[in-house]
């Protein structure tokens, strides 16, 4: 995707489509900054709002084409009722017309945000959300399809508009949105990829072209060196699979001699459950199980184009979760990389298990904060639901960070309890944790086995379970992956950034 800053007056942007973003409106005057535009619509505009066709509701669109050398057509893209438009509203209208744009086959857009309509929000945020809004709204993946003559051609250029007063203060913020939206489509492709394409080789793959790419440094462990360092539970589920697990670091350093934030990702490429194996029915979505994984690397792929002043270090433990007559069974007990022994009641509750030994493993970064992203519980859907992920942590200051920084990002989060209460549900009667709590609170649980082995550093798990991907379309976002929680984690080191 080729993305582009512009100061073009936007009525002149010669371009196939320009989308301008308008808040609800009260009454059915045409605003002031779509004026000028009507005249070269031949009053279209004006009729669509005198006739109440279109009011600036949320996701709400109209399209008109213009006359003259400007834009081709331009369209009308609703942020819904709102004082003042915050980041989130103005990122969702970039995807709404990016989609929009993919749809007719224009093949780029251009997007404005006038500063009008946005008198609160600066143009830095704004272009900053656009740019993340446009590369959301128009990725789509058909690479595994036979070529189509009659496909409409991808959206390939994204331009964001905006006033020349504003130019300064808005690079910045599009250099971060570009990189982001960039790391996301990394992220989002990951993720979609079948699990005979995405394994944890190709995992490991894609990690050293990143490394390659920005000039970090990256560590792919095989099975031997997974065994050489002790990671007893990742081996255990590996073991049902003929498939080689790795364990993957990547490391960035532009903080000097700071404590790194380091962040993890489950990559279980794919889950059948093992021995306590799945339902048939949507098992194919168990691809995505590694989304956590897709989520460190997008953000890595940001961070290396942002070059922010903050040491980064992301790490993926992988392998897929089969059954076999040498997989992992219930009843078997297992020493973790931390020593923590672990008895296995539920070969599904996998990914826990992978996690506890990265997160052992992290010790050795001396981290100043360790975030781990996880598609980690069906619980976590009943909970949130999937308009939220749920988090828990061992430090109420790096959650309330956590928070602030999903609430810049738009990927809500949405902090859990974790009384001591819940931990008694993890004991063992034979090892010293046992891998699964039961039901009742299942994703808090799930957390409390996770923090057993957090030793010595501030810790935070997301888990996206319930936000990870989509099974239906919707105005912004297109079915299948969401590549979530990438923007939390790169909003997370920006605001610990020098």
């Amino acid at each position: 995707m080729r993305y582009e800053l512009t100061t073009t007056d936007a009525l002149r942007a010669e371009v196939p489509l320009l989308a301008i973003a308008v808040p609800k409106q009260a009454g059915k005057k045409l605003p002031e900054p779509l004026v000028r535009f009507d005249a070269a619509s031949g009053g279209v505009l004006g009729r669509l709002f005198g006739s109440g066709d279109f009011t600036g509701a949320k996701d709400e669109a109209a399209s008109a084409y213009l006359t003259g050398s400007g834009p081709q057509r331009v369209l009308l893209v609703g942020m819904g009722k709102t004082d003042d438009p915050a980041r989130t509203q103005v990122r969702r209208a970039a995807a709404v017309a990016a989609r929009r744009a993919k749809a007719i086959g224009s093949g780029a857009v251009a997007f404005w945000a006038p500063a009008a309509f946005r008198p609160k929000l600066g143009a830095r945020d704004a272009a900053q959300a656009a740019a993340e809004g446009l590369g959301q709204g128009a990725w789509q993946f058909d690479e595994l399809k036979a070529p189509n003559e009659d496909k409409k051609p991808p959206v390939t250029a994204c331009a964001v508009v905006v006033e020349a007063a504003e130019r300064a203060e808005a690079e910045p913020g599009f250099a971060v949105g570009a990189a982001v939206a960039e790391g996301q489509a990394l992220a989002r492709r990951l993720q979609f990829l079948p699990p005979n394409r995405c394994t944890p080789s190709f995992l490991g793959d894609t990690a050293r072209e990143i490394g390659q790419r920005h000039g970090f440094s990256v560590t792919v462990l095989d099975r031997a060196q997974i065994l050489a360092e002790g990671m007893g539970a990742l081996l255990a589920v590996s073991q049902g699979s003929a498939t080689e697990p790795r364990f993957i670091t990547v490391e960035y350093n532009g903080g000097g001699a700071a404590k790194p934030v380091v962040l993890v990702g489950k990559g279980i490429t794919f889950d059948t459950g093992g021995i306590s194996i799945k339902p048939a029915a949507q098992m194919e979505d168990m691809k995505y199980d590694m989304s956590g994984a897709a989520a460190v690397l997008g953000a890595m792929e940001a961070i290396g184009r942002i070059k922010p002043g903050v040491n980064v270090v992301g790490v993926v433990p992988s392998c897929d979760n089969m059954p076999s007559g040498t997989a992992l069974r219930p009843a078997d007990v297992v020493k973790s990389h931390l020593g923590k022994t672990i008895e296995i009641v539920n070969t599904d509750a996998e990914g826990r298990l992978i996690l506890a030994d990265a997160l052992s493993y992290v010790r050795r970064f001396t981290p100043a904060a360790v975030l781990d992203a996880a598609t980690l519980t069906g619980a976590a859907v009943y909970v949130t639901g999937h308009q939220a992920s749920p988090i828990m942590g061992n430090d109420e200051a790096l959650i309330e960070e956590v928070r602030r920084a999903s609430e810049r990002s738009g990927e809500r989060v949405w902090p859990l309890p974790m009384y001591d209460e819940f931990r008694e549900q993890n004991k063992s009667d034979i090892a010293d944790v046992k891998n699964s709590g039961g039901r009742p609170a299942g994703t808090i649980t799930a957390g409390w086995f996770l923090r057993e082995f957090v030793d010595g550093f501030p810790w935070v798990h997301i888990d996206v379970a319930g936000t990870a991907y989509t099974d239906s379309d919707s105005p912004h976002l297109a079915k299948g992956p969401a590549g979530v929680p990438v923007r939390t984690f790169v909003e997370f080191v920006l605001g610990r950034s020098g």
